[in-house]
């Protein structure tokens, strides 16, 4: 194909999107925290970003990442494989298998790519898949990579999933599941997974990116808070989110985690985490051990704004957690009540299809420790106004 016959198609692709409310753009803001400022100026409550502790500005993790950067360099150079294994990774990875209660640790470059890397490596020909059908596009992705048989259960479906355990002649299954839905905000049934997993024989994967640091006496996950972690065979987490810095992690029995230093490729041809980013994962980690009054805030401030908007009449989703949707349905009006709350000074982006399925585009509140509760409050009157 022609290069003029290829711009042809790219903008015909980019027009229909655009005119189906599915057109999307990348945005710059400035600033760290519950507020941040547009590059117009103007400043925005912000209610779309998944920095659940307040954590990413902390000043305590700029500073271990500036002496990292100052003691080890800016760049890791290679692949962990080959000379890209700073030692404060098994540091790392040592107090991280502390922290779950687990064998072992393995720090990877994103929790996109952990669970693109896990799954695939874990899974392949012959071998059965049971996915939970809302799980992230991370999850999807792997599954597919893996070549393995993939079923997808209902959504939270025990039911569903034991027929299609039953229906498997596979040898080796693994059940995938987030622990807190990332676009609904709910949880997944984990005392049911982790016995139907033990009954059929079947590895759990769980996927606690939205509960690492949110749950658990010390912010282990939902699988420790519910008393069932030591049943999940693998659990991943990362440090994106209520970590405030970025990278991931998956946790479990030492053989594990040495197949998947071999056989994970995300690891494998990735260059390793920089000596910063590592730095500051550590510190991270020792914040959100401590963090209990602030995750006690969160739930108060997640549960008041979840009730006000249940009062409104608006369909939530689900939700029992930091995440609340608010569901509208077509992309467009879901755009549009996106911009009619940043009028407002609310800034939190419309999520549309293939993010969520069709019909069910929406806003996602996510909440922070660290929002004022008379802003949550003008957020929700806001909220009440452009929905009416």
């Amino acid at each position: 194909m022609a290069s003029s016959e290829w711009d042809a198609v790219l903008a015909r692709s980019l027009a229909e999107l655009d005119e189906r409310g599915l057109l999307r753009r990348l945005r710059p803001f400035e600033g760290v925290g519950p507020r941040l400022r547009a590059a117009d100026g103007r400043e925005l409550l912000d209610l779309c970003s998944n920095d659940y502790l307040g954590l990413a500005g902390h000043p305590a993790l700029a500073e271990a990442a500036a002496r990292a950067a100052r003691e080890r360099g800016t760049g890791a150079t290679a692949s962990r494989l080959i000379v890209g294994d700073d030692p404060e990774y098994e540091r790392l990875e040592a107090r991280l298998a502390e922290h779950e209660g687990t064998e072992a640790a393995l720090v990877l470059g994103s929790g996109y790519a952990a669970n693109v890397g896990v799954v695939a490596a874990l899974a392949g020909r012959g071998d059965a898949i049971f996915s939970d059908e809302l799980n992230h596009a991370s999850i999807i992705d792997g599954c597919r990579l893996s070549r393995a048989d993939v079923h997808r259960y209902r959504h939270g479906d025990v039911e569903h999933l034991v027929e299609q355990l039953r229906g498997s002649g596979a040898a080796r299954k693994l059940i995938v599941t987030e622990s807190v839905f990332s676009m609904d905000g709910d949880v997944a049934p984990l005392g049911e997974l982790v016995e139907l997993a033990g009954r059929h024989g079947a590895a759990l994967l769980l996927d606690e990116a939205h509960a690492a640091g949110v749950f658990g006496p010390h912010g282990e996950g939902l699988a420790r808070e519910l008393g069932v972690a030591d049943r999940v065979d693998l659990h991943l987490g990362t440090f994106s989110k209520a970590f405030g810095v970025y990278g991931a992690y998956v946790a479990g029995r030492a053989d594990w985690i040495r197949f998947l230093q071999n056989r994970c490729r995300s690891l494998v041809y990735s260059t390793a985490l920089p000596p910063p980013v590592i730095g500051a994962a550590a510190a991270a980690l020792e914040l959100v051990r401590e963090a209990g009054d602030a995750r006690a805030a969160l739930r108060r401030k997640a549960a008041r704004f979840r009730a006000r908007l249940c009062e409104l009449g608006v369909d939530t989703c689900g939700s029992t957690t930091q995440i609340v949707p608010l569901l509208v349905g077509e992309p467009g009006d879901a755009v549009r009540l996106s911009g009619q709350l940043e009028e407002r000074g609310i800034l939190c982006i419309a999520i549309r299809p293939p993010t969520v399925p069709p019909g069910t585009a929406r806003l996602r509140f996510s909440l922070m420790a660290t929002h004022d509760d008379a802003d949550l409050e003008r957020a929700l009157d806001a909220i009440a106004d452009a929905a009416g």
